[in-house]
């Protein structure tokens, strides 16, 4: 019997984190929570923001809980959500909490960067999707409102990376993480300086674009001494996680998408390099970087967030239900023809999501849905919809049919919603693994070190001992 490689991954959500374990044997891999914790951000003010002292203070109860467990650790991995940064002043202090990509600030915000440089010229050099809250209309939007902050400012740190930092003292941004930024040059897979000139932004605060499958340092003497932990490597995994669950799903050939079901839903297909011309541009396509330099070729859609803020409306007045509950009375709904547009601002970020669903129904001319399951069935007939919707899109930018979707991530426990998409989208539906960042977190830290040779071996070994359905 081969040795056993542990590995730690951490996978931070939109609402809760968790340290996995990895046990790999040569041939399989095996993961186990570690421990868990929430991610609630925090409104003070106007503004939202993310508790990175938090976040930064329950990675390290994760590494303590690890340290107990006496076994020798081969590596570390973190990959949380995009966009949103740290900034370092000349001392390396954090200037302030990250802000969360739901504040409201960057409303109205893409008008105001167009007077400056055309939205085109930033497509055709970044080929990223248009989204308020991305990387570059944040940082233009702290030039405007909170010009000191850049001022003092001589680090910009993504959360993976400020994370990583803060274990190691090393200064890097990872190149799947900085790509949702829409401030990368999608064909050199580098900065794209010139487009961050045009907007005033001070270039000095981006650091070296590291890839995927690197070692960023190993944990410093102060974290070893606080966690029991020895003086281990912290790895560059796809930092972002959709890069993580996109290389932990097992694509087979080139009919195939995936459909990463989350907070957010992200469908889409690998592709060699950027593809960036005109259906990209007019279906607001996005070409973010991958694991072995694939472009990750997708569509973000505001997805199972809806859902969890269905749960969160009903049960702050007092009716209590899980999401099993919702999704079962969604499937059983009286009236199963109610459906909105998750991607109407409307549904970015409401104080009651079940009264915006009931809102954007009357105003549709749908009438008004009189219970939850009506209200939940035009949740998931919109999602499913724009799955649809993406699918055919898809097919016209790519030119080949996309008969296949691998569905990947907690929201395949939705057994509905996975049933929904087949019949909707009419394409063969395969599900699993869940936990499919977790696993493209631990393959590309095992391909670092030496134990995997590629994506593709990784996938292979994903694939023979992870549970699928059809």
């Amino acid at each position: 019997m081969k040795d056993i490689v542990y590995n730690l991954a951490f996978d931070f959500g939109a609402s809760s984190g968790r340290l996995m374990l990895s046990k790999f044997d040569g041939e399989k891999i095996d993961v186990e929570e570690v421990y868990r914790f929430p991610n609630e951000p925090v409104k003070l003010g106007q503004s939202l923001y993310w508790d990175f002292l938090r976040l930064f203070h329950e990675l390290k109860n994760g590494l303590k809980i690890a340290s107990k467990r006496k076994i020798k650790i081969s590596g570390i991995g973190i990959d949380t959500w995009g966009v949103d940064y740290g900034l370092l002043d000349k001392n390396d202090e954090l200037i302030s909490n990250p802000i969360h990509y739901r504040d409201q600030r960057t409303n109205g915000i893409m008008k105001k960067v167009e007077k400056v440089l055309p939205l085109e010229e930033i497509y055709n050099i970044t080929g990223i999707q248009f989204m308020e809250f991305n990387t570059i209309f944040q940082l233009y939007c702290d030039l405007m409102r909170r010009p000191e902050l850049l001022d003092n400012a001589k680090t910009l740190l993504f959360i993976p990376d400020l994370l990583n930092f803060y274990l190691t003292n090393d200064k890097y941004n990872e190149y799947t993480v900085a790509s949702t930024s829409q401030m990368l040059d999608a064909e050199k897979r580098d900065w794209a300086i010139d487009l961050i000139k045009k907007l005033n932004i001070p270039e000095s605060i981006f650091q070296k674009i590291l890839m995927p499958g690197k070692i960023i340092g190993y944990l410093s003497k102060e974290i070893q001494e606080e966690t029991g932990l020895s003086d281990i490597p912290v790895i560059s995994v796809g930092s972002h996680d959709t890069a993580s669950a996109v290389a932990g799903t097992p694509i087979e050939n080139g009919s195939s998408a995936y459909l990463i079901c989350g907070t957010w839903s992200l469908l889409g297909v690998e592709s060699e390099s950027p593809i960036i011309n005109e259906n990209t541009k007019k279906y607001n396509f996005t070409n973010e970087g991958g694991v072995e330099g694939f472009i990750r070729l997708l569509k973000n859609i505001n997805g199972l967030w809806i859902i969890q803020q269905l749960k969160q409306s009903w049960n702050s007045n007092g009716i209590k239900i899980g999401f099993p509950g919702i999704s079962q009375m969604a499937s059983k709904a009286e009236h199963e023809e109610f459906i909105i547009n998750p991607d109407d601002k409307l549904f970015i970020a409401p104080d009651d999501m079940a009264e915006a669903i009931k809102q954007y129904c009357v105003e549709t001319g749908q009438g008004l849905p009189q219970d939850i399951g009506d209200i939940a069935r035009a949740a998931y007939n919109g999602i499913v919809e724009q799955y649809k919707n993406c699918l055919n899109n898809l097919e016209d930018i790519i030119g080949r049919k996309i008969d296949t979707i691998h569905m990947v991530g907690g929201g395949i426990q939705d057994k509905f919603l996975c049933e929904l998409t087949a019949d909707v989208t009419g394409r063969k539906v395969i599900t699993g693994p869940v936990e499919a960042s977790i696993y493209g977190n631990v393959i590309v830290q095992l391909m670092a070190l030496g134990y995997i040779k590629d994506l593709k071996e990784g996938r292979k070994i994903i694939k023979n001992y992870s549970e699928l359905r059809k």
